[in-house]
């Protein structure tokens, strides 16, 4: 029975991801920040479908924490099949006058540990000739108007450029472009706001986004954005004028 790992799993994209692979008979290892909630989420998972679920407790913005993280997926003796970088999340605020800490976290978060896992992964599994990297990015990586969109797009590009170097090794490296999803990512004081700024059709259920991208793992696809409206959304905006899409939106 392959094992997979799942960061920010304890909510959100997260959580649906833990489901749908637990569901199909995946054993799991949960990562994030909150014990009360991944211990919860583990145990109603290995009633539910009878698989392992290991919980795995780690701040991404620390790199000691990380490091742990790190050493589990080069386990040789528990090897992770699948690795879905998810963890992340959004300030909602200007980086002018932000708190910088705030920032660091958000780049060690999205950007540092995405890269310390990968490397992490691909040492485990390249030499076993099969496994697969799932990052999380989102449509705001086609924008170039917050940190976010900056890490997001770091994101999208570093795959890619993960896929090429992976060709031939048996192991995938695959990105999931999502847009608005229903999920608590918009609950924080600067985010709530787009709750209602946005139409219902804007709007993805995390169970398409999280099955499209399982998917594309599946066909070793690269970069997989579940949705035709936000394919055509990130046409246009590919061929907009940085100068528009860099304009921050309230």
């Amino acid at each position: 029975m392959a094992t997979v790992m799942i960061t920010g799993a304890s909510a959100g994209l997260g959580e649906e991801f833990a489901w749908q692979l637990a569901t199909a008979g995946h054993n799991v290892v949960l990562v994030a920040r909150s014990r009360d909630r991944l211990s919860e989420l583990a145990e109603v998972v290995r009633s539910a479908t009878g698989v392992d679920a290991e919980v795995l407790v780690a701040d991404l913005a620390d790199a000691t924490q990380v490091e742990m993280v790190a050493e589990r997926l080069a386990d040789a003796h528990q090897p992770i099949s699948l690795l879905v970088n998810n963890a992340g999340f959004g300030s909602g605020e200007p980086f002018v006058g932000s708190d910088l800490n705030q920032e660091l976290a958000m780049l060690h978060v999205m950007v540092t540990a995405t890269l310390r896992l990968s490397h992490a992964a691909v040492g485990a599994m390249v030499p076993r000739g099969h496994g697969a990297i799932l990052n999380v990015s989102s449509i705001a990586a086609h924008l170039a108007n917050s940190t976010y969109a900056a890490h997001k797009r770091w994101v999208l590009d570093f795959t890619q450029a993960l896929s090429g170097q992976l060709h031939g090794t048996g192991v995938s490296a695959t990105v999931v472009i999502p847009g608005l999803v229903h999920t608590e990512f918009h609950d924080g004081d600067n985010l709530e706001h787009m709750k209602t700024a946005y139409p219902e059709v804007a709007w993805l259920e995390p169970e398409k986004v999280v099955a499209s991208a399982l998917a594309g793992v599946r066909r070793k696809q690269v970069v997989v954005t579940p949705s035709a409206r936000y394919m055509a959304a990130a046409g246009v905006m590919k061929v907009l004028p940085k100068s528009l899409t860099r304009r921050r939106r309230s």
